[in-house]
């Protein structure tokens, strides 16, 4: 069995609402082990012996009515993420927040992000994943130009971020 989490986009946001529990019993129902949800933002870990990705989202769109795209990714790969330490120059406690903006698909290999000073750093860029520190600002926000990231990407591109926080804690 392989270990799945997936990370729902714009889940509980406006009408979009979803209960936990619910998605849950979902899993349950579509035949996935040893399901737990992560906070109340659309991540949830499972087992499951195929890829779950369009059984999920039908399922999802059947059950609340609205399309939720998913992030796939595999307990493997999560740890592999965790394990290469892609915020290894800023400590845990700081004026920031770190985050992953995790893609559906490979980026482009023409793409070139750097940051904005003083708003957000781009560590590291993998092949579906992209690192950001965010900076605290004195209005109290954090990297407020991550909200205009998206345009940079590829149209069609199904993308979700996630603190870096809840990845640490999706395995346990």
């Amino acid at each position: 069995m392989t270990v799945w989490l997936a990370f729902l986009r714009a889940v509980n946001v406006g009408k979009r609402q979803m209960k936990m529990a619910e998605l849950k019993a979902l899993c349950e129902d579509l035949g996935y082990g040893k399901v737990k949800t992560l906070m109340a933002s659309g991540n949830v870990r499972f087992e499951c012996a195929r890829d779950p990705k369009a059984e999920l989202e039908a399922a999802i769109e059947k059950r609340w009515g609205f399309v939720s795209e998913a992030v796939m990714r595999s307990g493997a790969q999560i740890e592999a993420m965790i394990a290469s330490e892609p915020f290894k120059a800023y400590p845990e406690d700081g004026p920031f927040h770190r985050y992953v903006l995790m893609l559906d698909r490979p980026l482009p290999q023409t793409l070139a992000l750097t940051g904005v000073k003083d708003d957000y750093d781009v560590p590291r860029v993998d092949a579906q994943d992209i690192f950001f520190v965010a900076w605290r600002q004195a209005n109290g926000r954090h990297g407020p130009g991550l909200d205009k990231l998206d345009l940079q990407l590829d149209k069609g591109s199904v993308a979700t971020m996630r603190n870096w926080n809840t990845i640490l804690k999706a395995l346990k």
